[in-house]
C-alpha cells in the first residue's frame, strides 16, 4: 500500500509562492489500478512526480512498503526508485538505442550482467508484444509501439509500483485502448499496483479500481470507480462523469419541460444486474407517475454494466416523492436535474 499524508507542494516564484498540492491525502491499495484525475493545473502531474521524489515535496509523507520516502537518505532513495517503475507521455526513450537498448538500459545502470540482462530482455519483448522489434529504433516505431517500449523499460527491474503520468493522451483512441489492455494485464499477471495520471474519464472507467480526483491542489474525493461514477460527491467528479454520458436536450424541449408545473427532471444511475431489471414498469406501476426518457445509455464501468438515464417524471407531489421512494429501494441512484 502507498500511503499520502498531507503532501503539500509549493513552488516560489517573484509574483507569489504557487501551491501545486494542499493538504492531499488518500491510500493506494496494493494491486490496484488507482487513477488520479483532474483538470490541467489540479496538481496531478506534481503529485506522481512526488510520489517518487522526482520532486520533493514541500511537506508531509509519501510511505512504500512501510517506508517515509521523504525521510530516506540519497542511498536508500536510489534503492527504493527501483521499485518504482515511470512510463511517460512523450515516451523519453533514446533515439540512439534499439528497442532492446532501451530496455537494456536501466538494467546496465543496476549493474546487472550482460547475461542476465540479454534474458530480461528475452523476457520482456513478448510481454508488451514487442518480440519481433528488438532491432528496430525508435524512430521506426508507431506511437503506440513506443510506449510498450516505455513500458518495458519501466518493468526491466521488476518494481512493484508503475507510474503512468498521462501515458496514453499522445495517442489516438484505438491505441490507447491496446495499451489501457496492456496494463491491465500487467496489473492482473504480475499483481502490480498502477498508479495512472490522466484526466480523461474514459480511462478511469476502463481500467481503474480506485480513483483520487483532484482540483485547486486538493483531493476533493476518492473512492472506488463504482462508487464514484454511481454516486460522485464532488462538483468536478459530477462534471467528470456528466462528461462521460453526455445528456445535452435542446433548449426548446427545456423550456417546454420546465412549463410543466407537475414534473421534475431526474437522472437515475445503475450498477451490475440493476441495469437489467423492468425499472420504468415497475415505477410506474408502483407511483402512478408518467414518465418520459429523455436520455439513456448503458456502457461499462470495467466490467461491470453502468446505467445511466434522464427521465422527466410527470404527476402530482405524493406520486413523485412515491417515485423516488421505489427508485432508492431499488438501490438506484436518484438525483434531481435542474432545467438550466
Amino acid at each position: 500500500m502507498i500511503q499520502i499524508r498531507n503532501l503539500s507542494k509549493v513552488y516560489p516564484a517573484r509574483s507569489g509562492d504557487v501551491r501545486a498540492l494542499d493538504g492531499v491525502s488518500f491510500d493506494i491499495p496494493q494491486g490496484s489500478v488507482y487513477g488520479i484525475m483532474g483538470l490541467s493545473g489540479a496538481g496531478k502531474s506534481t503529485l506522481v512526480r512526488c510520489l517518487n521524489l522526482l520532486e520533493r515535496p514541500t511537506g508531509g509523507e509519501i510511505i512504500v512498503g512501510g517506508h517515509d520516502l521523504t525521510r530516506l537518505s540519497e542511498k536508500q532513495l536510489r534503492s527504493a526508485r527501483q521499485k518504482i517503475g515511470m512510463i511517460f507521455q512523450h515516451f523519453n526513450l533514446l533515439q540512439s538505442r534499439t528497442v532492446a537498448g532501451n530496455i537494456a538500459f536501466p538494467l546496465e545502470i543496476a549493474g546487472m550482467t550482460a547475461d542476465d540482462i540479454r534474458a530480461r530482455v528475452a523476457e520482456l519483448l513478448p510481454l508488451v508484444g514487442l518480440e519481433d522489434k528488438a532491432g528496430a529504433y525508435p524512430s521506426e516505431l508507431s506511437g503506440g509501439q513506443k510506449q510498450r517500449v516505455g513500458i518495458a523499460r519501466a518493468l526491466a527491474l521488476k518494481p512493484d509500483v508503475l507510474l503512468c503520468d498521462e501515458a496514453t493522451s499522445a495517442l489516438d483512441p484505438k491505441t490507447t485502448r491496446s495499451i489501457l489492455t496492456l496494463l491491465r494485464d500487467i496489473n492482473r499477471s504480475l499483481g502490480l499496483t498502477i498508479v495512472i495520471i490522466t484526466h480523461e474519464m474514459h480511462v478511469i472507467k476502463d481500467i481503474c479500481t480506485h480513483v483520487a480526483v483532484l482540483h485547486d491542489s486538493k483531493c476533493v474525493e476518492n473512492a472506488t470507480v463504482e462508487e464514484v461514477f454511481l454516486s460522485p460527491k464532488s462538483q468536478v467528479a459530477k462534471e467528470f462523469v456528466s462528461g462521460i454520458f453526455k445528456a445535452d436536450i435542446p433548449e426548446e424541449l427545456l423550456r417546454e419541460l420546465e412549463s410543466h408545473s407537475d414534473s421534475e427532471l431526474v437522472r437515475v444511475s445503475f450498477l451490475g444486474g440493476s441495469a437489467s431489471e423492468p425499472m420504468i414498469n415497475g415505477l410506474i406501476r408502483s407511483s402512478d407517475v408518467q414518465v418520459s426518457i429523455l436520455f439513456g445509455s448503458v456502457d461499462h464501468v470495467r466490467s461491470t454494466l453502468f446505467g445511466n438515464l434522464l427521465l422527466e417524471l410527470r404527476g402530482t407531489d405524493e406520486q413523485r416523492k412515491r417515485a423516488h421512494e421505489y427508485l432508492l429501494g431499488q438501490n438506484l441512484s436518484v438525483e434531481r436535474v435542474s432545467y438550466e
